[in-house]
């Protein structure tokens, strides 16, 4: 799945979701070690862990963050 992201540097999020957990996230943009850091930490984890764990996470002064984001996006992927 390709997200497109909105209020963040990152423009995409792409990723999969196998047996329930998450596989492969890839940032397009985005602080490249910040994004790299995310990717690596949730991969293999269970989705609704990632979800709780990054969902409503602040970046600066925005109402969201590259990880939250990546919340919203996997929320998106499990709803279809």
């Amino acid at each position: 799945m390709v997200y497109k992201t909105k209020g963040v540097c990152a423009s995409a999020i792409s990723f999969e979701v196998e047996d329930g957990k998450v596989r492969n996230v890839k940032f397009q943009g985005g602080c490249s070690g910040n994004t790299q850091g995310v990717a690596a930490l949730v991969e293999g984890m269970d989705v609704q862990d990632a979800i709780s764990r990054m969902e409503g996470i602040r970046c600066g002064f925005k109402n969201t963050s590259c990880p939250d984001q990546l919340a919203k996006a996997l929320k998106e992927a499990i709803a279809e």
